[in-house]
């Protein structure tokens, strides 16, 4: 009985040895692989002026809101494909139609203090199909307590 186990362990054994499959790099379809015509790919080029705000200080309650300006300086249109706050405080406003060559495009945010106290930093995620994909925007400061009589 042992005997035949092993058999039929071996068996299993040399027939997922067989390498039947051929793998390829067909499927991958990149235009920045490292080939002699990568600078010929049209990209867009993300560049922010200035990539974070400080508030200064705030109330609790209270609500400041500030514009980012983004350029694209590539040589194709830029998509802004995604902006997400790091908590439901900070709402991002952004274009939804590509951002042209050249062209400039303003992403507004809005931070609502609430009930936070303290230092705050807040940031922005902007997904978008320039390369790095991702962009980060800052907003800090500190919101104060009202003091209780």
């Amino acid at each position: 009985m042992k005997t035949f186990f092993t058999l039929i362990l071996l068996v299993i054994v040399l027939a997922s040895c067989s390498n039947d499959k051929k793998i390829t790099t067909d499927l991958i379809n990149n235009p920045l692989t490292a080939n002699e015509n990568a600078d010929a790919v049209a990209m867009p080029v993300l560049e922010v002026a200035q990539d974070f705000f400080d508030f200064g200080e705030m109330h609790q309650k209270e609500s400041v809101s500030t514009e980012f300006i983004l350029k694209n300086t590539g040589d194709a249109p830029l998509l802004i494909r995604s902006a997400k706050g790091s908590c439901g405080c900070t709402v991002p406003e952004w274009p939804k139609e590509p951002v042209a060559v050249g062209d400039e495009a303003i992403i507004a945010v809005t931070f609502n203090s609430g009930n936070k106290k303290g230092k705050q930093n807040q940031t922005v995620t902007l997904v978008t199909n320039a390369i790095p994909s991702t962009k980060v925007l800052t907003i800090k400061g500190t919101v104060l307590v009202p003091e209780t009589e």
